[in-house]
């Protein structure tokens, strides 16, 4: 057996050390690690992968946080992927998440792990799909994924999970800020947290209103109903420091999923999942092809941005030629 068919052979019945070993050397690009990973791809696919994001300080940890107690609750054993801002000073992640989930850390049925974005926009890490994928393997039932919650972007996280939470929150000043555009359009389900605070229905309210106006665009027609096969995103009220609104939450998770197996959806989805993530490995690969052959040729990175910076080299001409070497 070789050394990645035994770490995986380990990952696989379910030991933590040797997970969260193969989970550090995947995020540091250590050699061997995407081996291992390799052999573990064949055993994913049966985790149930929730995302949560949403605006700094709307309580999506404390969410996750009563998420693992229902699910450990209801016996199934719980990975958790929570994506922090990178420390200036050490470059790995501030592990603010992993603090306000203590009460779980010496239950064997949960695995917390905290993971640095290092600069990567999206909401997630570069290694996020790599590290769901040891989770899957590992055994645990349901995975959640916390984004970092930096702004309004961050939709990449529908590219990885198979039901989206976006949390709201009130009290923001233009209550549904955090929520336009991109953020809006992946939501699965929605969470008012802190709805205990005032303004919180108003929230809800805006938020009916930004789902019926997309209802009527989508469909063309203001007297339109919408399909048996349409989904519309339940707004769940909670207020998570209390554990109020997690079993109507979670339970609307669940009725979306069910949403997705039959209506056919869900193997769309992960047909998706399949391109968008083979298509950030192909990304990755080409652009790394592409700096070696430019460092062998014209020099290391740095000093051909000094060139560029002097204005002595033309960026898209050489960007050009580059990628048309590369092509041939």
């Amino acid at each position: 057996m070789t050394s990645s068919s035994a770490i995986a052979a380990r990952v696989r019945a379910g030991d933590v050390r040797a997970a969260a070993r193969l989970m550090r050397d995947l995020d540091d690009r250590l050699p061997g690690a995407e081996a291992t990973l390799r052999e573990l791809l064949p055993h994913t696919g049966r985790a149930v992968v929730i995302g949560l994001t949403g605006p700094p300080g709307g309580g999506k940890s404390s969410l996750v946080d009563r998420l693992i107690a229902h699910h450990r609750r209801a016996g199934q054993t719980v990975g958790v992927l929570a994506v922090d801002p990178t420390s200036p000073f050490t470059g790995g992640a501030i592990l603010g998440d992993r603090i306000r989930m203590q009460d779980h850390a010496l239950d064997d049925g949960v695995f917390i792990r905290s993971l640095a974005t290092r600069g990567h926009l999206g909401g997630l890490s570069r290694s996020a799909a790599a590290l769901v994928a040891v989770m899957d393997a590992m055994g645990r039932n349901v995975i959640l994924v916390e984004t970092v919650g930096v702004g309004q972007d961050e939709v990449e996280v529908a590219s990885l999970v198979r039901t989206v939470v976006v949390v709201a929150v009130p009290g923001l000043g233009d209550d549904v800020q955090a929520i336009k555009a991109g953020v809006l359009e992946i939501a699965d389900v929605f969470a008012v947290n802190k709805a205990d605070r005032e303004g919180s229905d108003r929230v809800v309210r805006d938020l009916q209103l930004m789902l019926e106006l997309r209802r009527t665009v989508r469909s063309g027609a203001v007297t339109a109903r919408p399909s048996q096969r349409e989904w519309t995103p339940p707004i769940v009220q909670t207020v998570a420091v209390k554990d109020q609104g997690t079993v109507e939450l979670a339970g609307a998770i669940e009725r979306h999923g069910a949403h997705l197996a039959a209506s056919g959806e869900g193997r769309l989805r992960e047909v998706q999942r399949a391109r968008a993530g083979f298509v950030a490995i192909l990304r990755e690969r080409m652009l790394a092809g592409a700096i070696a052959r430019l460092e062998e040729e014209l020099g290391r990175l740095d000093a051909v941005a000094a060139r560029i910076a002097a204005r002595e080299v033309d960026p898209y001409q050489l960007a050009d030629e580059l990628a048309a070497r590369l092509r041939g």
